[in-house]
C-alpha cells in the first residue's frame, strides 16, 4: 500500500493505492492521522482509484478519517472508487454517510 499526498490551499487529496486489508490497515490509519493532524485540511478527498482490494478494514480507514475532519469541522470525500470497493462501501451503507463518486 501507498500513499500520495497532494494540498491546495487548505484542500487535501490523499491518493491511496494498493490493498487496504486487516495487514495494512492500521499503518494507513496512523499515516492519515498524523498528515490530517499536522495540516489540518478543511477538507478531505480520499483517491481509491489505485485500491486493488479492500475489506472492511477500508470501512475503518475512512470512517476515522470521517471522524477526524467532523471533529475540525471539515469535509470528507471519496473518489475514484473501484467496483469492487463501491461494493463493499455500498453493502456498509458508507455511501448514505459520506459522499462516494465512481
Amino acid at each position: 500500500m501507498s500513499i500520495r499526498l497532494s494540498e491546495n490551499n487548505a484542500a487535501l487529496t490523499v491518493y491511496l493505492q494498493g490493498e487496504i486489508d486487516h495487514h495494512g490497515a492500521r499503518s494507513i490509519m496512523l499515516a492519515l492521522d498524523r498528515e490530517v493532524c499536522a495540516r489540518e485540511p478543511r477538507s478531505l478527498t480520499v483517491d481509491l482509484a489505485g485500491v486493488s482490494f479492500m475489506d472492511s478494514s477500508g470501512i475503518a480507514v475512512l470512517l476515522r478519517c470521517l471522524r477526524r475532519m467532523e471533529e475540525t469541522g471539515g469535509t470528507m470525500a471519496v473518489r475514484g472508487t473501484p467496483p469492487q470497493a463501491r461494493r463493499v462501501l455500498s453493502a456498509a451503507g458508507l455511501d448514505r454517510i459520506l459522499p462516494v463518486d465512481p
